[in-house]
This record gives C-alpha cells, structure tokens and sequence, in this order.
C-alpha cells in the first residue's frame, strides 16, 4: 500500500461514510479488493458522438484500463464535457473554460490519485490539462491520433485545409458541388482528428513537447493499433507516477514551456497553440507572456513538411519517425534537465527512436525547409497588446504591406457583402473584420482567415492582408493578422478602423499601425457606442464578464492559479 493516498479519505475509511463511498461502488460489480489501497486512477474521457474527432474514445478508454490494472491501479472512467470543433455554435472556444472547470471539479471531487486525459479534437486537449493543472495530480495525456490521409483523384487532401481550397474551387467554377460531396468523404475516411497540423495535431505536439504523454504519441494515426498500444503503457504509467509522486506542476515548469515554444515552431504548429499554451500557463503559475512566443520561437527554423504550412499530412510524420526526430533535430535549442512523464528527460525518452525515414518529411535543422517557422507578434496603435500572424502559412511578398481597410463591422455584415460586385475592393486592400474577439462574439471563432471576395479571387489572387480579433483555425493558411488585443468590444482602436484608412503591417519590424493620428482617434473613441452585452444570464454572460485578453490566454479571471486537490469536508 502506498502511504498517503489521497483515495484513502474516501475508500479508506471504517466508518459511515467510509461504507456508503464503498458500497455504491460495488453495485457495479467490484469485489472488496479493489479497495485495499491500491493507487485509483481517473480516466476523463472527452468521447461524445457530437465530436467527431474523439468517438473512437470508448476503445482508448477500455485499453487504458488494462494498462492501470496491470499495473495494480484500480482504473474508474468518468465523462467531461466534450468539445467538438466542427459542430458546436458559435464556437467551441467559448467553452474550453467552461469544460476546463468541468475537468478540474470532477478530478478534484473524486477520489482520485492520478488521472488520464483522453483528448484529441481542438479544445479537448487544452481545457482537460488547464483542468488538470489546477488540482495538481500526476497526469498523463493519452492524444487520440489523426485520422488516415485523405486522398481525392490520387492527391492527397487534408482535413480543414482542403475545405478553404474547395470553397474558392466552388466559387470559381473550377468543381460542381457534386465533386465537392465525394471530396469531402474522401477528405474524413477514418476516426480520428484533423491529420493536418490544425489545432488538433498541434496540440497533441504541444503535451508530447511538455513532457504530458509518452514520447511519440503525438504523430500515431487513430486507426493503427498502435495507438491502443499507447493508452495501455499510459495506464501503466499513470500508477507509477502516482507511486513515485510526479504531479502535473513538477513537469510544466518554464523550461517545459520554452520546449513547447521551440517545438511548435519547428513542426508549423497553429496560431491557436499561443491562446492556450497561455491559459495553461496561467493556471499552474508559471509566467509567460505573448511576446515569449516571438522571442522564443520566431526564430526556430520550419522542420516539418506539413499542411497547411507544406505538402504532407500526420500520416507521412508518423512514417518518417515522429515528433522524436523533431525533438532530436532540436536537441542543442532545448531544455535538457526538463523531466517528462516518464520521470526522464526527452534525451533519453528518445535514445533509440530518432531515425528520420523520410527526408522530405522532416528536414534537418541546418537545411530547414523555412528559415524562420515560428509565430510572430506585432504590435503597434491597432494592436497595443499585440496581435499574432504566423509567416510559415503566409504570402512572403504580404509580410511588409500598406493597404487601405475594407471594413465589416460584424460577421453578418460580411457574409452580407463579401461577394458583392459592388463591393470596393481589390487584392491590395487590407481586409478587417470587428467585433469577433472573446467578448465580441463571444467565444473568438475561427473566421480571422476570411474568404477572398469573389471577383478577387477570379482574378487568380488567392491571398490579402486580414486583420481581426478572432482566431483562425490551424488548419487554414493565408496572411492573417489575428488575435488583435485590446478586441475591438471592449474599446480597442481595432473598433475605430474605418473604410479608406492606411493599415500598415511590416512583419520583420513587429509593426501593426493605422495610420490615423491620435487626435482623429480620439474623435471617433468619443463618438464610439459600446455593444450590448452577448447574453445576460448563464455561463455566456459569466464568460463575458469574466473572460481575460486574447494576449493573457481568454482564460476567465477567476480561474488563474489553482486550488489544489484538498477537499475538507464530507457528503454526508
């Protein structure tokens, strides 16, 4: 028996309440022996058929417990609420809090001793470990894998990316609707999450970079076996880590989220990785900042041939050796004392594995595929907290750009008159979207890659400046400002930008400025009217009230920090 087990206060117990924690367990079948000290481990399982990324989840989960009960763990599984990124309205985004308390209440109410996150679509994977950091138990995060490459007339497609490709197709008359519904089930052929490196495979790079999964976990397919494989080594895992006491705050240390910084970079990670690397931060106490990412990252070279970054899908990274060669390939730039799950570092974590099958895959570090592949911040009057644009996913010849501003107040306002002839547009404009950040929305969708107007895009022009506090999703590719802090709700000077105005961005200098002088911006602050409210009652009017700056993680105020796993009083 190990000492101390937090469970003890619960299954331990000779009296009252100690009978009532044990015998509604046994309804379900479990003989008295499961309750004789031995570590119980939390399987939070985000399955749900409304998110198609994680309905593969029940199998994972059974193949979790196996491994808990070899390793003399008594596994229990319990269900959170599930963020489905293709589905949900207005945006999974609004949520992620929301299911981020969800996770950390049930780990923290339950006697548990160590718990498992089964994540796998966008929003799963960020809110379950925010959860998890703010009760501090060992934890280990089982990804779910992307799906199987996507193949349409023998060229590979990828999930999400494609979809932007075949809308401009569609509009332009290039395929008929009917080749767009047999692309698109070709595009989503077997379970599992986005194979691009969208959010989703972002994220499951990001805790294998954090040191939060066995190592090579990230890159396997959800329909190989060995993917099952890894859930059942990670429920043996999770007792030790229990048994050696290595909590979640012993692993995300800065240093762990300097290597995630490095690693996102170097595999084209998502825009999206900066807002919840940063409310991760956030809740285990560790300080980091937006401009991190660019100092950091910004200057990493661009390892991974990726869509929407590159030509080749999760699938290809798995075959060519995974995000071990990429941790290899970077091993002189990272943190080398940094412990993992394993209790060892990520040097010995790979020793053996490091092996690159595929040199068109991954490139190596001295003849990078791009230079520079990192996120960059810029800053300036339109965005004083800054805002993020990642070049690797970017037009080149866009990155120093002066255009005037075509102005939507909303996101009706666009979809109203984007495709109006009449519209006073072209490809040297600078497109600019409001009132689409945390509190505008609310929730921060992912439309900041607006579609092109029509008559641009029949010109042959598949790319222009766009500017906006919403978010775009990891899949998308264009040159997209994003994450515009202060949002334009709450006052920012990205709510004053009207139609006609000079909007200078210049990447290499970090400079996002409207050329408007700050008497004629003051003008308009004076004669601005702040929106009503999204909602005045339930968790959406809370979220407003509540939700911090796209630059601090749009993690809610009251949930910075963590309360640990002390619970003081009884049910009964």
């Amino acid at each position: 028996m190990i000492k101390n087990l937090r469970s003890r206060h619960w299954f331990g117990r000779k009296d009252k309440d100690g009978i009532i924690y044990r015998s509604w367990m046994k309804n379900q079948g479990m003989p008295t022996d499961m309750f004789d000290g031995r570590p119980v481990i939390g399987i939070c399982n985000t399955f749900s058929e409304l998110t198609p990324c994680n309905a593969h989840f029940r199998e994972h989960a059974e193949a979790v417990k196996r491994g808990v009960l070899e390793a003399g763990g008594f596994p229990l599984e319990f269900p959170i609420m599930s963020l489905g990124e293709t589905l949900m309205k207005p945006t999974a985004m609004l949520f992620r809090n929301l299911a981020s308390m969800d996770a950390e209440e049930s780990i923290r109410a339950n006697p548990l001793d160590g718990v498992v996150l089964l994540t796998g679509c966008d929003k799963t994977t960020p809110s379950t470990v925010m959860g998890a950091a703010s009760v501090g138990l060992p934890t280990i995060v089982v990804p779910g894998g992307p799906m199987l490459n996507g193949r349409y007339k023998g060229q590979l497609i990828g999930s999400g990316t494609h979809v932007w490709k075949f809308d401009e197709d569609m509009k332009t008359g290039k395929i008929s609707q009917e080749e767009c519904e047999l692309a698109e089930s070709c595009m989503s052929r077997s379970i599992g999450h986005c194979m691009t490196m969208g959010t989703a495979s972002t994220m499951a790079c990001m805790v294998e970079a954090l040191g939060l999964t066995l190592s090579g976990a990230a890159a396997i397919p959800a329909a190989d076996s060995r993917k099952k494989v890894m859930a059942q080594l990670s429920g043996r895992r999770i007792v030790d880590m229990v048994r050696e006491d290595l909590t979640i705050d012993k692993i995300l240390t800065r240093e762990a989220f300097e290597n995630a910084i490095k690693v996102n970079a170097a595999v084209g990670g998502s825009s999206n990785f900066i807002i919840h690397l940063l409310a991760i931060a956030g809740r285990i106490g560790v300080d980091l900042d937006l401009e991190d990412f660019d100092t950091i990252g910004s200057k990493i070279p661009l390892l991974l041939n990726l869509m929407p970054s590159g030509k080749y899908l999760m699938e290809d990274f798995f075959y060519a050796g995974g995000l071990p060669v990429i941790l290899n390939e970077l091993k002189d730039t990272l943190h080398k004392n940094v412990i993992t799950v394993t209790g060892k570092n990520h040097h010995d974590n790979i020793k053996g594995t490091t092996d690159c099958y595929n040199n068109d895959v991954i490139f190596p570090y001295n003849e990078p595929l791009i230079p520079e592949g990192g996120c960059v911040i810029v800053k300036g009057n339109l965005a004083e907290n800054g805002a993020v644009i990642k070049p690797s996913a970017a037009t080149p010849a866009l990155m120093q750009h002066t255009g005037r501003a075509v102005v939507f107040e909303s996101i009706e306002d666009y979809n109203a008159r984007i495709d109006d002839p009449e519209l006073d547009i072209d490809e040297t404009c600078v497109m600019v979207l409001k009132y689409v950040g945390p509190v505008g929305y609310p929730g921060m969708p992912e439309v900041g890659n607006m579609a092109l107007p029509k008559k641009v895009l029949m010109k042959g022009i598949t790319d222009m400046v766009r500017i906006s506090d919403g978010r775009m999703s990891g899949t998308a590719y264009g040159t997209a400002v994003l994450h515009v802090s202060p949002e334009s709700a709450i006052g920012g000077n990205l709510a004053l930008v009207q139609n006609g105005d000079m909007i200078e961005l210049d990447v290499a200098q970090r400079k996002l400025h409207l050329h408007v002088s700050d008497e004629e911006l003051a003008k308009r602050r004076a004669a601005w009217v702040k929106p009503q409210p999204a909602a005045t009652r339930g968790y959406v009017s809370l979220y407003v009230q509540h939700v911090l700056g796209a630059d601090k993680g749009a993690d809610l105020d009251f949930l910075q920090g963590s309360s640990g796993s002390e619970v003081t009083r009884d049910s009964h």
